[in-house]
């Protein structure tokens, strides 16, 4: 960590504080890995006080603030319990995916992965794949709501303008409530996502299936219900959808193997939530024995298996 520029850290949640040379600061993994040699002051979000997970019949809010742990806690806790919510089964495995320390886990925080804007954020890709909305703070006082999927646009680029702060983000009920799949593949046992795929078959059977780490930003499928579509007509759809320079490309995989993933992940999650026989790939889902991850539990030995899921 190079930060040597830094004058004052203050404690505030008002980006009526901002000025240029500023930072917001939540868990700081990022920022302090990454360093700078520009900044002056480092806006403190650790005393927000905001609660982690909130939830009510309309769905679930997380706190910008909210951390990797305490999400990873929420599926098991009683209030969790209560909803009938298959989408929740999508928050381990999507923590598991930061392949972090525990260190990591207890000040990595939901908003900080969201902003740092990568294309493998996790956090991205599960409030993308369960339509999450954000609620952004400005400087001026206003406040504006956006869909998660639209908030990152390029590799380690958002929407936000300077000054604005990631309040909090909503999970509708509507999705939580919807059958659900994951896929992740990466070129290691312990590395970053290469490919990350969520599918969703709503209570209308519209199918939705998000794309994350492969693209440099969020790509979102949708069928609606009489239009789920077949194989072919799937990849038809995901081909016209990705153009090849969105593809990203860097040391955890080239664009050409990515493309090739996302293809057959987003095929296995079609078969999946459409009761077809199919082939599980990748890690946490279901768990394999095989996987290091803390959700993970002992089962048939073998990364890959096959299939029916017709429930």
């Amino acid at each position: 960590m190079d930060m040597n520029t830094i004058e004052a850290v203050v404690p505030t949640t008002d980006p009526a504080q901002w000025r240029d040379g500023d930072a917001w600061l939540a868990g700081g993994t990022v920022l302090f890995s990454y360093g700078s040699t520009v900044l002056k002051r480092l806006l403190d979000l650790g005393q927000a006080e905001w609660p982690a997970v909130t939830v009510t019949d309309e769905g679930i809010e997380l706190a910008a603030t909210c951390t990797v742990a305490e999400l990873y806690a929420f599926p098991v806790s009683s209030v969790a319990a209560a909803r009938e919510w298959p989408g929740l089964g999508l928050i381990r495995p999507c923590c598991d995916s930061f392949v972090a320390s525990f260190k990591i886990w207890n000040m990595s925080t939901v908003g900080g992965n969201i902003c740092t804007g990568l294309p493998a954020g996790p956090m991205t890709s599960l409030c993308a794949g369960l339509d999450g909305v954000a609620a952004i703070l400005s400087p001026d006082g206003g406040s504006r709501t956006v869909p998660v999927a639209d908030v990152v646009i390029g590799d380690m680029q958002t929407i936000l303008a300077p000054g604005e702060l990631l309040r909090s983000v909503r999970l509708p009920a509507t999705a939580l409530s919807a059958r659900v799949a994951f896929r992740r593949l990466s070129l290691s046992n312990l590395g970053r996502s290469g490919v990350l795929l969520i599918g969703r078959l709503d209570a209308d059977n519209t199918l939705v299936i998000t794309v994350t780490a492969s693209t440099k930003r969020p790509v979102q499928l949708r069928f609606p219900a009489g239009q789920v579509p077949d194989a072919g007509t799937l990849a038809d759809a995901v081909g016209e959808s990705i153009p090849w320079p969105l593809y990203h490309d860097d040391i955890h995989g080239l664009p050409a193997w990515r493309r090739d993933m996302t293809f057959k992940l987003a095929e296995e999650i079609r078969a999946e939530l459409l009761g077809e026989s199919m082939t599980v790939s990748g890690d946490f889902w279901p768990p394999h024995a095989t996987s290091p991850q803390p959700s993970t539990q002992p089962q048939a030995s073998g990364t890959q298996k096959e299939a029916h899921h017709g429930n």
